[in-house]
């Protein structure tokens, strides 16, 4: 039935007639969820992004004497820290390709691998903020460092909101039950916290 017969349609002359059932053409509430957080999270972090642009566009305005943006250093953990979310997201991508196929071999280890490597991306943002604030990069010291702590900051929630997704996963998978729509879902919500950390690198690097 398509969408234009069902606006149409006069439900008291089909009392009695084969009505779709609406499960068939109505998308799974998650994935409905799951793309309103996906606009949600694309407008808090192109507001951050404005913001970030528009403060470090007033040191070309300020006297010399009030210029106080001083960007952060690229330290080779930043670079590994990236590379390790990026292979994480190729895990999920695995994941997803296992649940599609009902291959629960493949789809297990790539799991827990993805996991794994998606809490080693924490460790290691959590060890590069220790090591910028042993050197004296404090978020306090200038905006481009706030800037930092709060954009890294609100990547790694979202990156824990993920965890907590796939430890429900895990034990579904465990517990036996149909994951294939939760493995998908956490993989599309991987692969888009990695086009966002792309994104907001870039920025931070091109000061």
């Amino acid at each position: 039935m398509s969408l234009f017969s069902r606006l149409t349609e006069k439900s008291w002359e089909n009392q009695g007639a084969d009505v779709a059932d609406p499960a068939s053409y109505r998308p799974p509430a998650a994935r409905v969820a799951v793309i309103v957080y996906f606009g949600v999270i694309t407008v808090l972090f192109g507001l951050i992004s404005s913001a970030y642009v528009m403060r470090m566009g007033m040191q070309g305005i300020a006297h010399d004497a009030i210029r106080d943006w001083h960007p952060m250093p690229e330290p080779p953990l930043l670079w590994i820290n990236s590379f390790v979310l990026l292979i994480s997201s190729l895990a999920w991508e695995v994941a997803r390709v296992g649940a599609r196929q009902g291959r629960t071999d493949l789809m297990r280890p790539a799991m827990l691998g993805a996991g794994a490597l998606g809490i080693l991306f924490l460790a290691g943002q959590l060890l590069l903020w220790s090591e910028f604030m042993q050197a004296g990069y404090y978020a306090w010291s200038n905006p481009a460092n706030a800037f930092f702590y709060l954009i890294t900051a609100l990547h790694g929630l979202h990156i824990a909101g993920g965890l907590f997704f796939w430890t429900r996963a895990v034990l579904g998978v465990r517990a036996g039950a149909d994951v294939r729509l939760p493995v998908e879902l956490c993989a599309v919500y991987w692969h888009f916290l990695l086009l966002v950390w792309a994104l907001m690198l870039a920025l931070l690097i091109s000061t």
